[in-house]
């Protein structure tokens, strides 16, 4: 085991970007779709607008994903595990000595 912990650091800042590559793929599909819904609801029916209804809907769930990403860093997220991991392992340690 690398005893900086440098390997563990950078598996957990590799899985950060693969969730962040995550979202922005999210952000760019939303985005690209809700805007194709929006050109075809304003090029077959202007009176009836309906595109808003996809695209709230689906905001809903681009943003329960963004508050997720960004939280992952907060009481529970990465840094707690590390934390309370090396809290156990000190713990077992010590009552292993006693």
């Amino acid at each position: 085991m690398d005893p900086t912990g440098q390997d563990a650091r950078y598996q957990q800042a590799k899985q950060r970007v693969e969730a962040l590559k995550g979202f922005y793929t999210h952000l760019a599909v939303y985005t690209i779709f809700n805007t194709g819904l929006f050109l075809l609801n304003l090029a077959t029916d202007r009176g009836n607008w309906w595109f808003y209804w996809p695209l709230l809907g689906w905001g809903v769930a681009l943003a329960i994903h963004a508050v997720v990403l960004l939280t992952i860093e907060g009481p529970r997220g990465h840094a707690w595990e590390e934390r309370k991991i090396r809290e156990l392992m000190e713990r077992d340690q010590s009552a292993g000595q006693a």
